[in-house]
């Protein structure tokens, strides 16, 4: 357990990008009301995840951490559950079929609703209102009283959490993620990608090799990791009252748990020495993430390393890179370098999206995929001249039909960016873009298990 620590103790730290809630009184009611709540994930749960990322950090296995940048209110319904949760299936069955490596599932799912801003106000029309920072804040639409911070909106936001938690669950354990639906998984929409064909290629191939098991007598009912899969989930933690109010003394080992999630990472604005976020998340048991940007030196990085993992638990850290394809190749060897040097045992994890922002010339934000990928490459381009496992995959994606990020072999152009431009935030990959990413980290991962077993050999 940490030391001189406590659920609140944050409070004592510098805090940013948090609301600054009008009504103090409406505020504690509604973090009263929370910590009565049941938990919405386990303490054992959180610790099976640490074990599983201790593999990653080993190069046992594969992190695939994906799903919405921004969850919403107006977006909820199962269908946009189920479509998330069956493109990363499709994600992970091409990562593990082509590099025999066991994948991480982990998804950006069940309380991704507070988002950090540039700016705590922003101005329209000369109209100066508070930036909208996330449904579980305050509401998107740019008038006075809907972009008041309202605390009641986190009790919804744990709603919510709660609904898709246990749909996530059922779809996971309930046979809708056995290996036998492999073809059932696929969007009627993404028919005319090439990648498509491709997917059903490789689920012909999975198919056969259930049939031949089967007649071994090797089936679901036999071996139930056939029909079930873990599937974890994860967010931000930025709105700390929240986090706090979901926090928990395990009654098994005594040590505290953010039971808002299983994974929870801190963003690269209230990533900083003395930051309330990072004494948070250094006393809760649970596997925590730390976004790397370009502003981010070694030294800092190192000690940042010794305050939340200092016995060194593999597993316990996951550092989520985010540079833009222009500067990875320029940022990333130093703090891989020093990190590795000092033999912290993190996971490595790619984030190709948060650095390759641009803005279209009809004015919609969108992500290129070329970037996307140049990105990614440059990650594992990295780790092979090094001798490192390039460990994950950390992306902003969504199962439906959206055109938010231009590229992709179905290509989606600035022009067409209107059609189904529907994210609360950023651009997110579409389910097609997202199994073209699978496809092409793949054929990296092959790559890099290649290299190994010629150098083991």
């Amino acid at each position: 357990m940490a030391t001189n620590w406590a659920p609140d103790s944050w409070t004592a730290h510098e805090a940013r990008q948090l609301p600054d809630y009008p009504d103090a009184a409406a505020l504690t009611a509604a973090t009263q009301t929370l910590r009565g709540y049941p938990p919405l994930v386990f303490a054992g749960e959180a610790r099976n995840l640490t074990h599983d990322l201790a593999r990653v950090a080993a190069g046992e296995a594969f992190l695939l951490q994906g799903g919405d940048c921004a969850e919403s209110f107006a977006e909820f319904h199962p269908n946009n559950i189920r479509d998330t949760f069956r493109v990363i299936l499709q994600m992970a069955v091409v990562l593990t079929f082509a590099s025999k490596l066991p994948v991480v599932k982990l998804g950006r799912m069940a309380g991704q609703f507070a988002k950090p801003r540039s700016a705590p106000t922003e101005v329209i029309d000369g109209v100066e209102l508070p930036s909208y920072r996330g449904d579980n804040v305050n509401d998107i639409a740019f008038t006075l009283d809907g972009r008041q911070p309202d605390p009641d909106r986190m009790i919804r936001g744990y709603n919510q959490s709660a609904a898709t938690q246990n749909l996530l669950r059922a779809f996971a354990q309930g046979g809708y993620a056995n290996l036998a639906q492999v073809h059932r998984w696929t969007h009627d929409f993404m028919g005319r990608s090439p990648w498509a064909k491709k997917y059903t290629e490789t689920a012909d191939r999975i198919g056969e090799a259930l049939e031949f098991m089967a007649a071994c007598g090797i089936d679901p009912e036999t071996v139930p990791q056939l029909a079930q899969t873990s599937f974890y989930t994860s967010h931000e933690a930025l709105l700390l009252p929240y986090e706090e109010a979901m926090t928990r003394q395990d009654s098994l080992t005594g040590d505290w748990y953010d039971t808002s999630a299983h994974f929870l990472w801190i963003g690269d604005r209230t990533r900083f020495e003395g930051s309330a976020h990072v004494e948070f998340l250094r006393g809760i048991g649970n596997p925590i993430g730390l976004k790397c940007g370009p502003s981010l030196e070694p030294d800092a990085l190192l000690r940042m390393l010794d305050t939340l993992n200092p016995a060194r638990v593999p597993g316990r850290i996951t550092l989520i890179t985010r540079y833009g394809y222009d500067k990875i190749e320029a940022a990333f060897p130093r703090l891989l370098r020093a990190v590795t040097r000092e033999g912290h045992p993190v996971v490595w994890s790619c984030d190709p999206m948060h650095g390759n922002v641009v803005k279209a010339a009809n004015g919609y934000k969108t992500r290129p995929f070329d970037r996307i990928l140049a990105e990614v490459r440059g990650f594992f381009a990295i780790h092979r001249a090094e001798g490192t496992h390039a460990g994950g995959i950390h992306a902003e994606m969504t199962g439906q039909n959206v055109t938010e990020c231009t590229g992709g072999a179905v290509d989606v152009t600035e022009q067409s960016l209107a059609d189904r431009y529907h994210t609360h935030c950023d651009p997110r990959l579409n389910a097609s873009q997202s199994l073209e990413l699978a496809f092409l980290l793949a054929e990296m991962l092959n790559a890099e298990m290649a290299e190994r077993r010629k150098v083991a050999a």
